[in-house]
């Protein structure tokens, strides 16, 4: 006869909503920051490093405490785009989100020292291994659009409009307008730092590490990696971004 605390368990899991769905790989989980912007309201803009550099902290240590095992991530903003061929919980894609989505949100306010707790939100995005590319690609286009528009609208703010009046200025403008409009205001969204431009790109990468064989007194090398954080980014819609991923991708 079950017991009284199992037939409670029996009684909550017949309430449970669950979808039994489950993701294959190679796919991608993204994470994206829910209203950042208040907790935010401290750092530089558009763009702050200290908040990117604590972003890509937390990514790290996604990398090395979480169980989950990522080929690579590429981030902006407040975007994290975590590759993988291999995923935990056989695929099952609330498991994925839920625990991805809670242990970024935790390791950026470790890292960040928020005060306020944050969220994030997370999603299974599966894709075929001849659209990884195409998907990198069009996330760093969207950090370009982001970056275009971030100065664009933080630049009316500090010129006196409100939020409001800010965006129904923008509203419409197409890529090249708003680039003449902040180049008269002495501003060359080209010459800014790539990381803002192109993203950041976090993964393991190999290195050789020099020890000592004590049974035959030799010196030896072995092979480790280690997490490394990519700054300077190519375009990964040409062939030098494409080649750059493959090192990754395929590793």
């Amino acid at each position: 006869m079950p017991s009284a605390k199992n037939e409670a368990h029996e009684r909550r899991s017949i309430r449970e909503i669950y979808a039994d769905i489950r993701a294959i790989p190679p796919l991608v989980i993204r994470a994206d920051g829910r209203n950042f912007h208040r907790i935010l309201r401290n750092f530089k803009k558009p763009f702050d490093r200290r908040f990117a550099e604590s972003m890509a902290k937390a990514t790290e240590i996604f990398f090395t405490a979480s169980g989950f095992n990522p080929k690579f991530a590429f981030l902006f903003s407040d975007e994290v785009n975590l590759f993988f061929t291999e995923v935990p919980f056989n695929g099952r894609i609330e498991k994925l989100d839920s625990v991805v989505a809670s242990f970024l949100a935790s390791a950026l306010t470790l890292t960040a020292g928020f005060k306020e707790p944050i969220s994030f939100d997370a999603r299974v995005i599966p894709l075929c291994k001849d659209a990884v590319f195409d998907y990198f690609a069009e996330r760093q286009a969207e950090a370009w659009r982001n970056h275009i528009n971030s100065y664009a609208f933080y630049t009316l703010i500090a010129e006196g409009f409100s939020e409001r009046d800010a965006q129904e200025r923008l509203k419409g403008m197409k890529s090249h307008q708003i680039h003449e409009l902040l180049f008269k205001k002495g501003i060359n969204l080209g010459k800014t730092p790539a990381w803002q431009r192109r993203g950041i790109l976090i993964a393991r990468v190999p290195y050789e590490k020099e020890g000592f064989n004590p049974k035959t007194g030799e010196k030896v090398v072995a092979e480790r990696r280690k997490i490394a954080q990519f700054w300077e980014l190519p375009l990964f819609k040409i062939a030098e971004g494409r080649k750059f991923l493959e090192r990754f991708v395929h590793s």
